[in-house]
């Protein structure tokens, strides 16, 4: 099973910037889990301490267009045992919340 979610807008710079500080700032959390803003819906994610990363850049230039540049940002992982267990169960180690 595989659920995605997804949300494509328009951001300032600042916002821009704004968003990626929160994405980094629930890394260096000493957290097992973290919470990543998708549109209007925070999604919980369980990133081991190792994390395949890819950056790819895209320039277009169009004749009778603008010209377009893209920067795509890729994570990827396997959630470690420990933490994909505690999702299960609804909680996680480590994420601060007690049962």
């Amino acid at each position: 099973m595989a659920d995605t979610t997804s949300h494509e807008t328009e951001l300032t710079r600042a916002e821009t910037a704004e968003f990626l500080r929160a994405i980094a700032d629930e890394l260096d959390a000493e957290r097992d889990r973290i919470r990543v803003a998708v549109g209007n819906k925070r999604v919980q994610l369980s990133p081991p301490e190792r994390i395949a990363t890819e950056a790819t850049v895209t320039e277009r230039s169009r004749r009778l267009r603008k010209d377009v540049e893209e920067l795509e940002l890729r994570f990827k992982w396997t959630p470690t045992k420990a933490t994909a267990e505690a999702a299960a169960d609804g909680g996680a180690p480590g994420d601060g919340h007690s049962e």
